[in-house]
């Protein structure tokens, strides 16, 4: 096919009609034609053509009427296996965008007379992205037969892979088969992976030759490399994660064992590829850390084995002392990664050594203070990590701004590492008393540590209370500053004076003085017609940010005035404008938590609540605001308990299921219930599977015993009414 026929109707096609991810796709024609006559401009083209047609792995209606003109491109000879590929994600896509569904891969599927002879073309680059392609459309009319015909001509091991691969998303009973004669040593090392992952099939056992397979390939990822299948560029992470989700015994014992022979590996290429799925292991697994930590300990020298160490916690206590000795290197960012690991494992260990390198250790301190500090746990007190934190705190307060950019001093680097000294003596409370100093020299260009101050000074004589507190009255005009001083001395008047003025400054300023009014309760009165003010501000467009200040606003109201009548509209119009809205779900969930404190008094707000039941993402706030505010007689227990099991099994909002669970109380669980907690909180699955790297153990950790707590007090109440 020659290029003006492959592009033939480009141009009268009616692209003005169908839309991308940018909008409508009247740039597609020049698009495509850049692209297919492959000239200096055509890699920046191609580029632009994955973002509009398949943003992001979306596909949308312009993306299948760019199909046709993709798949005749490819079928001429110019930019073949570049064509073949954007094809392939066009049909992969489970993501559609007002499109109907599997509109955009019919319309690959629709272009298979002229994909499925490229299966022969002379390039073996081209048969193998035909073949990854062809594999994707899930059509097994006229596909499979295709793909099973050049499977068996193939020559090629690379692209005998892809088809095989191609096979089994097509066919995967009729692939197994053939993939099990393909296990074999002999067999290329490509075509192998590919028939190993053919093999593990959902019902197929795993077996010693599945077992020796893996073992013969590692190290496995270059081998992977050559192929197109994301899923499978990490080979022993997949198979780790797919016998791991069979959550058998013995399937679990399968995939920990590979793990601890690959952890102990001598080649460093199979011991980096094993510490790359063990970490995915005991994200997904609680018994996996147990299990492995022998193994993981001894190579805590290695980043990826500090971090995973780090990450395990407390649990991996057997590695403190070689943390501990890796921690005393002179290597500054070798001893950093491993006393960021000791901070987290063996915190008491980390203080001292801590102390003797603050300030050149930032990881360890993040670990210590910052992002991926455990949340309600604080760092232990050591006075030499004080004497370190107040020398650096007091050097701070000597420098000046525009010395620190002469420098090249990073302004968000120094607002780190100071927010990270400031966190350890907020957490420390009296114990810091001798940094009250320092604190209150940093305050003018720090003002965070306002809280801080107060926590050092609350319990301290009337001589160093008043010293904290002229330091907060000097930078009062400052919210959070005004905020501290009144807890410390009860002082109302600069917090008055502060939150009116943030009220003036837009939805952020009044979100922080509506929250910080509604401490004071019904002592803000005079502040409340402000409060009034800012909920009648001008709003161009409607989004969260607006939305959360109209609550925070409605809130404070409440907690000052008491006034149902003007705060439950208010309350009501959040609900109305959150409907239907998919970026305001933690808005509605956040409102349906809040209301909670105005209770029976916002009991016109039942239906929209008891509306949020059938979202598995805000059923828990749902849950939690009907106890609060409706009539209990009209409640259905076991009809709340089951939404928010819903919402724990589906993983849409754990922490808040654990809440809405406690405050349910194990009488609303049936007895069908009672189980399915008892197997959420029992079982080896994890339930956090996504966040942060740094968190996801411990925070399953956490939300298991939260659930477990419910349990005792369920049996109990069974076994008394069997008596």
């Amino acid at each position: 096919m020659e290029l003006p026929t492959a592009l033939a109707g480009l141009d009268a096609h009616p692209w003005a009609a169908v839309n991308h991810a940018y909008g409508p796709a009247e740039d597609l024609p020049d698009l495509l034609r850049i692209f297919a006559e492959g000239g200096q401009d055509a890699e920046e083209a191609l580029e632009e053509l994955y973002s509009s047609i398949v943003h992001q792995g979306t596909v949308y209606a312009a993306s299948a009427d760019a199909a046709p003109y993709l798949a005749r491109i490819a079928a001429s000879g110019r930019q073949t296996v570049d064509a073949l590929r954007l094809l392939g994600c066009l049909a992969e896509s489970e993501d559609e965008h007002d499109v109907k569904p599997g509109a955009v891969r019919s319309a690959v599927t629709a272009q298979l007379p002229l994909l499925i002879p490229l299966l022969a073309d002379g390039d073996a680059a081209v048969r193998q992205a035909a073949g990854w392609t062809i594999g994707h459309t899930r059509d097994t009319r006229t596909a499979l037969p295709a793909i099973r015909a050049r499977l068996a001509a193939e020559t090629e091991p690379t692209v005998r892979a892809e088809l095989l691969t191609a096979y089994s998303r097509l066919d995967r009973a009729g692939a197994g088969t053939e993939a099990r004669a393909l296990l074999s040593p002999d067999t290329p090392a490509p075509l192998r992976l590919a028939a190993l992952f053919a093999a593990l099939g959902p019902e197929q056992p795993w077996l010693a030759a599945h077992h020796d397979t893996v073992i013969g390939l590692l190290p496995a990822r270059e081998t992977a490399a050559a192929g197109y299948g994301v899923e499978h560029r990490d080979p022993l992470g997949a198979i780790v994660e797919i016998l791991l989700g069979r959550d058998t015994d013995a399937d679990r014992e399968h995939a920990l064992a590979l793990l601890d022979i690959a952890l102990r590996d001598e080649r460093p290429a199979v011991r980096a590829e094993a510490l790359w799925a063990a970490d995915r292991a005991c994200m997904l697994s609680r018994s996996a850390p147990q299990r492995l930590i022998p193994a993981i300990a001894p190579l805590a020298a290695d980043r990826a084995a500090a971090q995973l160490l780090g990450k395990i916690g407390p649990a991996a206590a057997e590695a403190a002392p070689l943390l501990t000795e890796l921690a005393a290197q002179p290597d500054d960012e070798a001893a950093d990664q491993a006393l960021a690991a000791l901070v987290l494992v063996a915190p008491q260990d980390a203080a001292p050594l801590l102390a003797r390198a603050l300030g050149r250790r930032p990881y360890a301190m993040q670990c210590a203070t910052g992002s991926h500090a455990p949340a309600g746990v604080p760092f232990p007190y050591d006075p030499e990590l004080l004497a370190a934190v107040r020398t650096r705190l007091a050097a701070k307060a000597l420098e000046r701004p525009e010395e620190r950019k002469e420098c090249g001093c990073p302004t968000t680097a120094d607002h780190n590492d100071t927010a990270g000294l400031v966190h350890l003596l907020r957490q420390w409370g009296p114990k810091a008393a001798r940094a009250l100093p320092e604190l209150c020299a940093i305050l003018p260009r720090f003002h965070y540590a306002a809280t801080a101050i107060t926590s050092v000074a609350v319990g301290l004589g009337p001589k160093q209370r008043e010293q904290a507190a002229t330091a907060l009255r000097a930078d009062a005009g400052n919210l959070f500053v005004a905020q501290a001083l009144h807890e410390l001395t009860g002082e109302t008047e600069p917090l008055f004076a502060a939150a009116e003025a943030a009220l003036a400054t837009g939805v952020r300023g009044c979100a922080e003085g509506a929250k910080a009014l509604a401490e004071l309760g019904p002592a803000a009165a005079r502040i409340a017609p402000a409060l009034r003010a800012a909920l009648g501000r001008t709003v161009d467009r409607d989004t969260t940010a607006e939305a959360d200040t109209d609550l925070a606003l409605a809130l404070a109201l409440w907690r000052i005035t008491g006034e149902a009548s003007e705060v439950v509209p208010v309350l009501a119009s959040v609900f109305d404008r959150s409907k239907g809205q998919r970026w305001f779900h933690r808005t509605t969930a956040r409102a349906a938590r809040e209301i909670a404190v105005l209770g029976p008094a916002a009991r016109p707000l039942t239906a929209q609540l008891h509306a949020l039941l059938d979202d598995p993402a805000q059923a828990p706030s749902a849950v939690l605001g009907l106890l609060a505010v409706a009539d209990p007689a009209g409640l259905d227990r076991a009809q709340l308990a089951e939404a928010v099991l819903h919402s724990a099994e589906t993983r849409a909002d754990l922490k808040g299921a654990g809440d809405a669970l406690r405050a349910l109380g194990p009488a609303a669980l049936t007895p069908e219930q009672q189980d399915r907690l008892a197997a959420l909180a029992g079982g080896d699955r994890r339930l956090i599977v996504y966040g942060s790297d740094h968190s996801m153990i411990r925070e399953d950790e956490q939300l298991r015993a939260a659930l477990t707590s419910v349990l005792p007090a369920a049996a109990a109440r069974a076994t008394a009414g069997a008596c």
